[in-house]
């Protein structure tokens, strides 16, 4: 299957800083638009690309696709559901996920409204289920599989658990950018470990094959060098602080102190840690402000993956016992508890934890500034990690870009709109010729974010998921959760792959 995102596609998609609008998609012809289809009538439409709000309209789908939205549409045979009292926004993006297992992570995202998914790690039940899909044989959100990750030589990761590419050199990055593309990677996903004339030359030959590169910054390599050498996406919010500090250089010069041996992830833990709480509170805004500006020029996207910080922040005091937990098999909660035990908890004293807590405002202040400085941001989770969920977790990442001070409507456009212009997809809005990706909700997301956890209906690939069905969806995942009885969940180790 050909790449479906490109670094001159995302380039463009950007370059407006709203996604959408100077995208124009003609109306289909009326021939095209009799017969069949389906029309939500009376329904509140609310449209984060726009920014607009539009009351008591009708939102006509043919196949897969919005083809009028308005007060006066002509329904030409469509099959009218009436949503009177309820609001429609574009189905939501989960930019950072970890494929778990066969009959969980699909039916989570459509019934949580999930209809955009990147996957991460390159796996190969993320490529069956796109394919599936695709073919019509599986309900499921619309996929972008990356490579598997690029790390340093020796990776921090145990390699009996995930599948993963180690480069020691710039020649061996060459390599591995050749290879991930040969397989058949929508992008390339680097790593911490990566050295530094490595990275360089996986950007350029990630460059040369047209290949958007995303995921970590590499421990050694400035975020505003990432930038420069077009890095697509910054994952998490690991390496954000350090060039706003006015220790930056000692910071740095730590960092390159760090040695750390096959599989040491709770190390990497342990020795960053301490960096980011120095940078936290010596944050200048000075440096902040041209860190972020450059950032904003560049359109990197930031996906701080909040709901995962949150899981390491307050790793010995995180609720492992949440009700969601029935859509998960054993083995999947097993490895979550793995992963808080042996990398979160690990190397951590418990006098440590009010630091670790006291990181996770300043994460939630950087993500503020970030937003106020125009970085554009997108939603993601980091599934497999630590007390997180498949779909049900975006739903706790925009109540965190909320609770960060980012206004509702922000937080459904990087949820949205932004994943859209990111991929140079069709989605995210609710505007003719636009995908019919729809999350329909009982109550106004915009009053209160929570919200968007309210859905009476999906409408996938312009496939109408009711509210009846939709509770068919949940309890067949809850079914098959059930009976797994702790098979191994996806190839290897389900926890934090980053």
């Amino acid at each position: 299957m050909t790449r479906n995102i490109s670094r001159r596609g995302m380039l463009v998609a950007g370059a407006t800083g709203i996604a959408g609008a100077t995208v124009v998609m003609a109306r289909p012809a009326m021939a095209e638009r009799r017969g069949g289809g389906t029309a939500f009538t009376h329904v509140t439409v609310i449209d984060p690309a726009s920014g607009r709000v539009l009351p008591d309209v009708t939102v006509l789908v043919h196949g897969d696709t919005i083809v009028d939205v308005g007060r006066h549409v002509r329904l030409d045979g469509a099959r009218a559901v009436d949503l009177r009292g309820r609001f429609v926004i574009p189905g939501l993006a989960d930019m950072h996920t970890h494929a778990l297992a066969e009959g969980i992570d699909c039916g989570l995202y459509v019934a949580n409204g999930v209809t955009t998914v990147r996957e991460m790690a390159g796996s190969p039940l993320a490529r069956e289920w796109r394919t599936r899909i695709e073919a019509g044989t599986l309900l499921g959100p619309r996929y972008t599989v990356g490579s598997r990750m690029i790390d340093g030589a020796p990776t921090i990761w145990n390699p009996d658990w995930v599948d993963i590419v180690q480069v020691g050199d710039p020649v061996a990055a060459r390599a591995a950018v050749r290879e991930e593309i040969a397989r058949g990677a929508d992008f390339i996903k680097v790593y911490s470990r990566v050295p530094r004339d490595a990275y360089r030359a996986l950007a350029a030959e990630a460059r040369r094959h047209d290949a958007p590169f995303v995921g970590h910054c590499p421990d050694v390599v400035p975020l505003e060098e990432a930038a420069d050498l077009g890095q697509a996406s910054v994952e998490h919010l690991f390496w954000t602080p350090f060039e706003t500090s006015t220790k930056e250089a000692w910071i740095r010069a730590e960092i390159r102190r760090i040695r750390l041996g096959l599989g040491e992830y709770s190390g990497w833990f342990a020795a960053l840690h301490p960096l980011e709480w120095a940078a936290a509170h010596t944050y200048s805004p000075v440096k902040g402000r041209h860190l972020h500006s450059k950032l904003a020029r560049r359109r990197v996207r930031q996906v701080p993956t909040l709901a995962m910080h949150r899981g390491l922040d307050f790793a010995r005091t995180i609720d492992m016992n949440d009700p969601r937990n029935k859509y998960l098999p054993a083995s999947a909660l097993a490895s979550q508890e793995m992963a808080r035990q042996e990398f979160y908890l690990k190397d951590r004293a418990p006098a440590e934890d009010a630091a670790w807590a006291a990181m996770f405002d300043h994460r939630l202040r950087t993500v503020r500034r970030l937003h106020e400085a125009g970085v554009p941001l997108m939603t993601g989770t980091d599934t497999g990690a630590v007390a997180l969920w498949p779909g049900f977790s975006v739903h706790d990442e925009l109540a965190l870009f909320v609770a960060a001070g980012i206004p509702p409507m922000a937080a459904l456009y990087a949820s949205t709109a932004e994943p859209a212009a990111f991929l140079g997809a069709r989605t995210g809005r609710v505007a003719p010729g636009y995908a019919a990706d729809l999350a329909i909700l009982d109550a106004n997301p915009l009053h209160e974010i929570r919200n968007t956890q309210r859905l009476s209906g999906v409408v996938v690939r312009g496939r109408y998921i009711d509210a009846e069905e939709r509770v068919r969806v949940l309890a067949e995942v809850k079914r098959t959760a059930a009976a797994a009885e702790g098979e191994a969940v996806a190839a290897g180790c389900a926890c934090h792959r980053g």
